[in-house]
């Protein structure tokens, strides 16, 4: 499972390192050492941590906006939904909530799961999905 240093979960969240460091501190999201005494989050705690901000907020009202409809949104896969044919992913990014329906192969070819950081590319009704 993939995990996430505290600046890359904050990059992810659309929060300073700081605002994350503080989340971590008080108990928001789990953390833990890694090999190198970095405290880091796991993916998927991570993902349904960024599920929990989005409903109620992030608490930093100057957390970065994205407002063009050909923006990358860097963040992390909340959900993967596969049916036999097409395939549902969805990405937190900051504030914003993702969705792409794509076939389940590209899915299945890129690797995606709940957890891992991913960047959504919005143009228009279409979004895309790139693993990062």
């Amino acid at each position: 499972m993939q995990s996430y240093t505290i600046g890359q979960a904050a990059r992810l969240l659309g929060v300073s390192p700081d605002t994350a460091r503080r989340w971590a501190d008080a108990g928001r999201v789990a953390t833990r050492r890694d090999e190198s005494g970095r405290r880091v989050i796991d993916g998927r705690d991570l993902a349904a941590f960024s599920v929990e901000l989005a409903r109620g907020g992030t608490g930093e009202e100057d957390a970065p906006s994205h407002t063009s409809a050909r923006n990358a949104f860097p963040g992390i896969v909340t959900a993967v939904k596969l049916g036999d044919v097409a395939a549902q992913v969805e990405i937190q990014a900051g504030p914003h909530r993702l969705v792409s329906l794509l076939t389940r192969e590209a899915v299945e070819e890129l690797g995606l799961e709940v957890g891992m950081e991913a960047t959504a590319r919005v143009k228009s009704t279409n979004v895309h999905i790139d693993r990062t």
